[in-house]
């Protein structure tokens, strides 16, 4: 029987242990914080995407398709909420249309179940939204997906994993005689692979394996409102924007959450350190390493305009409120209520291009997931085969 260590106890961690359980091999999960789903598995807007966005082939576009229904009948077989609610991306200006019918014709070639519909039908499904046109995507949905996490737990828990909280990976070296060895400081394990889904610091997990990757995780908060009570009748689903293709971000959006309440939002500004989830979370040794990555300078100055709005929104409501209005004109800024933020692990290239599909790494006796933000959790479970067939 195999040994396996798996870095990382969020929802990709957890979904690739439980793949390799399930494939006979023993295994440890190691997860420095105290609770498991800590960061972005626990800070997103819990949206089970359908995979209308991505390039046509890509990882992406090719897990989320088949992560939609396997996150959605694992929820289902294990009591999660889960709602299968569909959404409306919404073009709101004549520049816009283009750009929609783009997104419609990437639906279909990605086997997406959705169709351009008429402003009189999109107003039947959400009577508030503004728009010249809408696509309505069916098989999107809204869950619980530290929920999803508590099952795991509990399925690993089941098969006689080794669940470690906590317990953070400080050195990671080939082993003596074959496979890998990880300190822990207090102890060493000898395994036979490691899998790396350390979210925020793969990149530093993979350094410290030994690998030079070249891409460089970026931390990109995301800042959520959530409408007060009085307006949460505004919104009966998800009504999306139009996004711009040159960007990995889907930009502010409207979510009918599963107990009813609305979230707003996020936003993408640069975070200040790498579990940065408010301005006052400052790091300067993160800021540091930022700072000496070509790569980050290189990104500012192709998108300048862009990295000034998302300031200037992140510190005025009123902008933040104008952003949504242009969705939905009934919600005002006295309707926003500041809620939780999340922290985007998005991984650069020493360029500035920020990479847009997953990057999965393999070396002897490692697999390296260095790139999987949002639809990271709707794959989770296609990613955990994907990894496990590496390992």
């Amino acid at each position: 029987m195999r040994h396996v260590v798996v870095v990382g106890g969020g929802i990709l961690g957890l979904a690739t242990a439980r793949e390799l359980t399930s494939r006979g091999d023993r295994v440890t999960v190691l997860e420095k914080e105290d609770h498991w789903a800590g960061h972005q598995t626990g800070h997103n807007s819990n949206v089970v995407h359908a995979g209308l966005y991505y390039a046509p082939g890509s990882f992406k576009a090719r897990m989320s398709v088949a992560g939609n229904r396997s996150i959605v009948a694992f929820a289902r077989e294990q009591g999660v909420p889960v709602e299968v609610c569909g959404k409306l991306v919404v073009a709101t200006r004549e520049d816009e249309l283009p750009g929609l019918h783009a997104l419609a014709a990437r639906a279909d070639a990605n086997g997406v179940p959705a169709k351009l519909i008429e402003p009189a039908q999109a107003h039947e499904l959400e009577p508030e939204v503004a728009c010249l046109a809408a696509l309505r995507v069916e098989s999107t949905g809204i869950i619980d997906f530290p929920a999803v996490c508590a099952a795991l737990v509990r399925l690993l828990t089941e098969a006689g994993a080794d669940l470690r909280l906590s317990t953070a990976a400080l050195g990671i070296r080939p082993g003596r005689g074959g496979g890998v060895e990880i300190a822990t400081g207090s102890e060493v394990l000898r395994a036979d692979a490691l899998v790396n889904c350390a979210g925020l610091h793969a990149d530093r997990v993979a350094r410290l394996a030994g690998l030079n990757p070249d891409v460089r995780i970026v931390p990109f908060r995301g800042e959520y409102f959530t409408l007060r009570p009085e307006a949460a009748h505004l919104v009966r689903g998800l009504i999306y924007p139009v996004p711009d293709p040159t960007l990995p971000f889907l930009g502010v959006h409207l979510t009918r959450m599963l107990d009813g309440s609305v979230h707003a939002g996020p936003n993408a500004v640069l975070a200040l350190r790498r579990e940065g989830y408010r301005w006052r979370d400052v790091s300067v040794a993160d800021l540091a390493e930022v700072a000496r990555f070509p790569g980050i300078w290189k990104l500012a100055r192709r998108y300048p305009r862009t990295a000034v709005a998302e300031v200037a929104r992140s510190l005025s409501r009123r902008r933040f409120a104008t952003s949504l209005a242009r969705l939905v004109p009934a919600v005002g800024r006295e309707d926003l209520v500041r809620a939780g933020a999340g922290v985007r692990a998005q991984a650069l290239l020493p360029d500035g291009t920020l990479v847009q599909d997953f990057v999965i790494e393999s070396a002897a006796h490692q697999v390296h997931v260095l790139n999987a933000p949002s639809p990271g959790a709707t794959c989770a479970l296609e990613i955990a085969k994907h990894v496990a067939d590496q390992v």
